[in-house]
């Protein structure tokens, strides 16, 4: 199982997002843990991360965790998570 830790995961929303974007890219077993900021799965890690960062949850030690642009990529996120719940 692989674990990356992320920015900007804030709600259900998020989750429900990210969980939509992965299973999609044939991840499985797939844990998002809000509070800690992280998300497990078996599958690719790049491929994941590669995911992850161009819905707006960038790898919390990359350069872009700290991205404006991508923290407003993560609210758009989390609003399509949270209306197609």
């Amino acid at each position: 199982m692989n674990t990356i830790k992320v920015v900007n995961i804030k709600c259900g929303g998020c989750e429900n997002s990210i969980l939509r974007a992965l299973q999609k890219a044939g991840m499985s077993n797939i844990k998002i843990d809000i509070p800690n900021q992280t998300v497990a799965f078996d599958g690719d890690a790049a491929i994941a991360e590669k995911i992850l960062s161009s819905m707006g949850y960038s790898k919390a030690d990359s350069p872009e965790a700290k991205s404006f642009l991508k923290k407003a990529k993560s609210y758009g996120s989390c609003m399509v998570g949270r209306i197609k719940k």
